[in-house]
């Protein structure tokens, strides 16, 4: 087995190390990953609470305002909404709730809202999490000090391959970000989208930039191809078995991160690399729909959880780590 480097804080493989990991045998690379596994699954679910009108120009998504999508668009939800959809995503087994807004970042009047957002499900008993765009610092202060627990900012591809998917902000805009979340000692969730057209090559790329990040969780999300959008023929850019590769190298290169399957699940896996994807390489996934995709029901996530011999984390409470 290749050895860690000695010397850094945490481990790291090279480029060189992860690509032949890459390639060799799928069970004995799904069975390396599988050393890593946390015992239990995690649940998390996501309120959409602004949606469409994004003056950003990411090639992957139905909410940029640059592509004719025909998404139906919404303005920020009230604080009771929000309140009310993460109880019932809490009574189906999300173990947190993650609030979402479309744009670049939150104005001054939308992101008070969203403190609001935060203290209201805090005073529930429900752990927090915002996927609120690119943070300063000021935003970044205040959202630790109202007490969010995760904040979720993607990098979305690696950094060689980012002017390839949008070019409306800039790599260093989402590291940044990522940088700030952690400075203000909030927890963090950042992945990737997978199928946009990178390389194997580019994949290992993202193991490694997530790996120096550092993150939590990591969520990966497969390309679902939106009609109208550049990528809208993307559909054939990556297949099951590399999917499954990516995960468990992506498992490997971040052991102490949750790898959380995130959006294309239901619209690109088949219901045994889904199994496989569980037994061997995540931790971790997102219940119910995703920002404009479908998802499976939280009982056939738990079902499945549960029929490969896995348990399920329950935990409803923000003392529950």
């Amino acid at each position: 087995m290749i050895q860690y480097h000695k010397g850094r804080d945490k481990n790291m493989y090279t480029k060189a190390e992860l690509l032949n990991l890459y390639n060799m045998d799928l069970d004995s690379l799904l069975n390396e990953s599988k050393k890593y596994l946390k015992d239990e699954v995690e649940f998390c679910s996501i309120i959409n609470a602004r949606n469409g009108k994004c003056s950003q120009n990411c090639k992957y998504c139905a909410q940029s305002s640059h592509y004719n999508t025909e998404i139906e668009s919404y303005p920020l939800m009230e604080v009771n909404e929000v309140l009310e959809a993460a109880r019932d995503s809490q009574k189906n087994g999300a173990d947190r709730v993650a609030i979402v807004t479309s744009g670049k970042t939150p104005d001054e009047s939308d992101f008070d809202t969203m403190l609001d957002m935060i203290k209201a499900l805090n005073k529930e008993g429900i752990k927090s999490c915002a996927s609120i765009g690119i943070l300063n610092e000021s935003q970044a202060k205040k959202l630790a000090e109202t007490g969010l627990v995760r904040f979720h900012h993607n990098i979305n591809t690696c950094r060689s391959y980012h002017p390839e998917i949008c070019t409306t902000h800039t790599y260093e805009d989402r590291i940044n970000t990522a940088k700030l979340v952690k400075k203000y000692g909030m927890e963090l969730c950042c992945g990737v989208i997978i199928g946009m057209g990178e390389s194997i090559e580019q994949r290992i790329e993202m193991a490694l930039e997530l790996a120096e990040i550092n993150p939590d969780s990591i969520p990966v999300n497969i390309l679902t191809p939106i009609p109208n959008t550049p990528f809208a023929d993307y559909g054939d850019k990556i297949d099951e078995e590399n999917i499954l590769r990516t995960l468990a190298i992506f498992k490997i290169a971040c052991p102490e991160a949750s790898i959380r399957i995130a959006g294309g699940k239901k619209a690109r896996l088949s219901e045994e690399t889904i199994e496989k994807a569980f037994r061997y390489c995540a931790d971790s996934t997102i219940v119910g729909n995703y920002l404009t995709t479908t998802g499976f029901t939280p009982d056939e996530d738990e079902k499945l959880v549960y029929r490969i011999g896995r348990k399920l984390k329950k935990c409803h409470s923000l003392s529950c780590s």
